[in-house]
């Protein structure tokens, strides 16, 4: 069976460009929580959070379970990916690295889907603009990597960086897989929650040990309540929905406004500092977002494609 992609219209444009928002967002809410939950109970609360917001809704709709071995794989390895390694490595890179650098490095996704569809496709090779787009990002996150590496390697900051920069792997990599799985939106995204949840509290407890929520500051509930909600719940609905109407590609573009969002939030919210190399690393990333979109103009016309 084959589902056809439509090009985005006016209402994909905004409903991108508020999933980017609530992400860049997202990563304000961890820098206020996760000294107080540690990253991997931090991880557990927001899935589990998250699961329970689209929970009401998939029983209403009827839950649909995968029909085949093939399947069950394919949606426990996208939850791994898309949930519960990457939300770990976020929320350790945290607690060392700036929110505005977060969102930064996490939007490197595109550059890695270059490189990745070249390896993974026969249609869609690597070619010279497409090199200087994957130059320029990483070029940005060796601005911001030098110091770190300049500093010392244990505990610095570089291995926060790196965490984020293997998180957006793993988004990359979860995003070809969600739209092999035959299963609507919203309830797809609800069992990967799921998954993610039954895998991340017991990892929980074996890793940081039981946590007092009575021991929390107000600050820190109200960030995990909002990133269950609107970065987990909220942001997966539309992320997973928005793949299968117009697909992988043209959604991945949405994370190009991420860097500029983030950055902006931690300046104006955390109060954190705009040093000449973030800004560096951003005109970097920016510019080989632009670059590797230049070019980038798919046609209005449904396009094939097998699920």
């Amino acid at each position: 069976m084959s589902q056809a992609l439509r090009a985005p219209t006016r209402l994909d444009l905004a409903l991108m460009t508020v999933t980017a928002l609530i992400w860049a967002s997202g990563f304000i809410a961890i820098r206020v929580a996760v000294p107080e939950t540690g990253p991997v109970w931090l991880a557990a609360i927001r899935v589990g959070i998250g699961f329970l917001v689209l929970l009401p809704y998939a029983i209403w709709r009827g839950m649909v379970w995968p029909q085949s071995r093939n399947q069950w794989a394919l949606i426990i390895g996208m939850a791994l990916l898309n949930v519960v390694i990457p939300f770990v490595l976020v929320a350790w890179a945290g607690k060392t690295v700036g929110a505005g650098v977060l969102a930064l490095l996490m939007g490197t996704g595109p550059f890695m889907a270059l490189i990745g569809s070249h390896f993974m496709t026969d249609d869609d090779r690597l070619s010279t603009r497409k090199v200087l787009a994957v130059l320029l990002g990483f070029s940005g996150i060796l601005v911001l990597v030098g110091p770190s590496i300049v500093s010392g390697l244990s505990g610095g900051p570089v291995l926060g960086i790196l965490a984020a920069v293997g998180a957006s792997l793993c988004y990359v990599t979860a995003g070809l897989l969600i739209r092999r799985i035959a299963m609507p939106p919203v309830r797809l995204a609800c069992l990967a929650l799921g998954i993610g949840t039954a895998a991340l509290l017991p990892l929980a407890l074996v890793v940081d040990g039981p946590l007092l929520v009575s021991g929390l500051s107000g600050q820190a509930l109200a960030s995990l309540i909002y990133l269950g909600v609107f970065p987990t719940g909220i942001a997966y609905i539309m992320r997973f929905t928005l793949i299968r109407a117009i697909g992988y590609s043209r959604f991945s573009l949405s994370v190009n406004m991420v860097p500029v969002f983030g950055v902006a939030l931690g300046v104006i919210i955390l109060g954190e500092p705009l040093s000449l190399s973030l800004v560096g690393a951003l005109v970097l990333v920016l510019a080989g977002l632009f670059v590797a979109s230049s070019g980038n103009k798919p046609s209005a016309a449904p396009i094939k494609v097998e699920p």
